[in-house]
């Protein structure tokens, strides 16, 4: 297997809005294939597979205090819901085509003009 993944895996510029991203197997491996949208947040780590993997050595949920069973799923913190939400509301808010819209001082205006047009030195990209 190619290891791409781990060779470049960062895609997108800091300047810009992430418009790919590598796909990932449900249990978080790399499938090597780039996909052209914003992954949805999700509480994944990406680690190598091991070279010999024994059946059934899936780790259990660690819930603190588990064993007292006073601890449950509902309680887990789990910030992906909140993540998913808010990138909802800054990618309709950034598609607001009137500065008077943006709701925001007429400094903080001019400068999110400028950084939208404005080519970055060093990457050659427009912020969209």
């Amino acid at each position: 297997m190619s290891e791409q993944f781990f060779e470049k895996p960062i895609l997108n510029s800091p300047y810009a809005y992430p418009g790919r991203h590598w796909e990932l197997d449900p249990d978080g491996q790399p499938t090597n294939r780039i996909l052209d949208n914003r992954r949805r947040s999700d509480l994944i780590t990406p680690v190598p597979k091991t070279k010999k993997q024994r059946q059934n050595t899936k780790q259990a949920s660690l819930l603190l205090g588990a064993k007292d069973e006073l601890s449950t799923a509902d309680q887990e913190y789990n910030p992906t819901p909140i993540i998913n939400e808010v990138r909802g509301y800054v990618e309709t808010w950034r598609s607001l085509p009137n500065p008077d819209q943006w709701l925001v001082t007429q400094e903080t205006a001019r400068l999110l003009r400028h950084w939208r047009h404005h080519k970055l030195e060093g990457n050659g990209v427009a912020i969209p």
